[in-house]
């Protein structure tokens, strides 16, 4: 009578993890809404959309949050090619990133501060509540530096 009872209860508790690991797949996408943090200042610099388009992952410049006195709707300068003097807000500044296990790697990324284009990997890290970009220079092997983002919630956009 027992056994019985719990084998009703055993499709719903199925049912329960099912949707725990869907839950936790959808919260460790990279693609969405990430805060750029600045490195001196510590605060949110701009907000980028990643997404996947044709199985690679690409960025785009969403939100800037420029500081007093600078240019709210800057132009990339410093950039060369087809990105010199256009507009960075809705900047494509990331792209060619390919799935390799827990990471998107291979990639490029574009500073529009600097107008420099870097290789990058990304890696969530906090259960998909954080994003470390590593961007960095080939030579005999791999120098440069990682930013932490954060994932933006609604209220952000």
């Amino acid at each position: 009578m027992i056994i019985k009872r719990w084998q009703g209860y055993g499709f719903l508790f199925l049912l329960a993890i099912l949707l725990c690991n869907v839950h936790l797949l959808a919260a460790e996408a990279v693609e969405g809404y990430w805060k750029t943090i600045d490195d001196n200042t510590k605060e949110v610099k701009s907000i980028v959309k990643i997404w996947q388009d044709e199985g690679v992952l690409k960025g785009r410049i969403e939100k800037i949050f420029p500081k007093p006195g600078e240019d709210p709707d800057p132009v990339c300068d410093k950039c060369s090619g087809d990105k010199k003097d256009k507009k960075i807000l809705g900047m494509v500044f990331m792209w060619k990133f390919k799935k390799d296990g827990d990471e998107w790697v291979n990639g490029k990324i574009l500073d529009p501060e600097n107008g420099k284009v870097y290789h990058c990997n990304l890696e969530l890290a906090d259960s998909g509540k954080k994003l470390n970009v590593f961007g960095y220079i080939k030579v005999l092997f791999k120098i440069g530096r990682t930013q932490t983002w954060l994932r933006a919630g609604e209220s952000d956009l």
